[in-house]
């Protein structure tokens, strides 16, 4: 299968995402923030981005339709992962609700705090074990997500969370979360449970030798189920 890759000026983890998709033995592709054709891909991924001018300037970009704005990804169809800053390129195009806003105890949080999975029930997390606690990293200044309290329930009751923070050992994460997230929340999907967006860096838990393989998962399950869905559309 294809992974499309979004590029902006200042994105810097491609490269890490191109790695952990290559480890799977799959393809990856470059889509330049400009673009609008997403050559083939069944996965797009927007991955962290560094650039000097506010996240609204980022959503009005041509690249927008890369990241799923058209309707087949609102009806469920394409899959798109958005990882650290594209988590905040999903709210701001309203593909997922919410907002992600300043870290509340710290300017950049830098450290591992436990990524404990709250639902196997989306393409991204079906490899996954349901209340498993994940060793991933974070680093961002603006993963703190904010919701009115009616959006924070539907997204419990509609199992649409993704990932929450806890402690290594599953507990409660308490005064340690890395940016004061309300319910703890670090990843949600949509409502067609094809677009999520996560604060913490998978690719960067890609491998043994990084500290941690434990963000596979989510690039597996993401095969898993395109290679699922194919299999069903073939059928007569």
């Amino acid at each position: 299968m294809r992974f499309g890759i979004a590029v902006f000026p200042g994105t810097w983890s491609d490269g890490d995402c191109a790695r952990a998709v290559e480890v799977l033995g799959h393809e990856s592709v470059r889509l330049w923030h400009r673009e609008r054709d997403l050559q083939g891909s069944d996965c797009v991924i927007s991955g962290r981005v560094r650039l000097r001018r506010p996240p609204s300037h980022r959503r009005r970009r041509p690249v927008r339709p890369a990241h799923g704005g058209g309707a087949g990804v609102r009806g469920g169809g394409g899959l798109v992962l958005g990882i650290c800053n594209g988590f905040q390129i999903l709210c701001e195009a309203h593909l997922l609700p919410g907002a992600l806003t300043r870290n509340a105890r710290s300017s950049s949080a830098a450290r591992p705090p436990g990524l404990r999975v709250e639902t196997v029930d989306t393409p991204f997390t079906r490899d996954c074990e349901r209340g498993g606690v994940l060793a991933i990293p974070v680093s961002h200044g603006e993963g703190r997500f904010v919701a009115d309290p009616s959006t924070l329930d539907r997204l419990e009751a509609e199992q649409r969370v993704a990932f929450r923070y806890v402690a290594p050992d599953g507990s409660a994460v308490g005064e340690a979360s890395p940016n004061g997230s309300m319910r703890d929340i670090a990843g949600i999907v949509s409502e067609g449970r094809n677009v999520l967006g996560m604060m913490p860096h998978p690719e960067r838990a890609a491998e043994p030798l990084l500290g941690s393989g434990d963000g596979m998962g989510i690039f597996r399950s993401v095969v898993e189920a395109v290679a699922e869905r194919s299999t069903f559309a073939v059928v007569p």
